[in-house]
């Protein structure tokens, strides 16, 4: 089994940055395709990015590019998103997943393609 603990969510105005890690533990010790989603109030869970096994491939959604970053620790099964700036419409609670498959860009945004979630970190950006 594998484990995945969010931190660094928390109340931001807007213009702000902020960091969310992931770290991911368990009985395995491997490199994961990890990734980033997040579910806004009344919306449905969303992807944001995503980041191959050796964190030189990425993947983010349209709404996000440009202002997120998505990397990985030097430990691998650690990742980051880094969010500058944040606007209200990204407020949302944001969930880390992990994926045993081989990197493939496509699928890389689909729920589907992880098999391990976290509990979720909020994330709110209001004035």
């Amino acid at each position: 089994q594998v484990q995945l603990v969010e931190s660094g969510g928390g109340l931001v105005q807007p213009g702000d940055s902020l960091r969310l890690s992931c770290a991911a533990s368990g009985r395995t010790f491997r490199a994961y395709v990890m990734a980033w989603f997040r579910q806004a109030p009344g919306k449905e869970r969303e992807f944001v990015a995503a980041v191959s096994r050796t964190g030189l491939s990425t993947h983010y959604a349209d709404s996000v590019k440009g202002r997120f970053t998505i990397s990985r620790g030097y430990t691998r099964n650690t990742v980051y998103l880094e969010m500058n700036p944040l606007n209200a419409e990204d407020t949302a609670v944001y969930y880390c997943a992990a994926g045993l498959r081989e990197w493939e860009y496509g699928e890389s945004s689909a729920e589907s393609f992880y098999a391990y979630w976290g509990q979720g970190t909020q994330v709110t950006v209001s004035s």
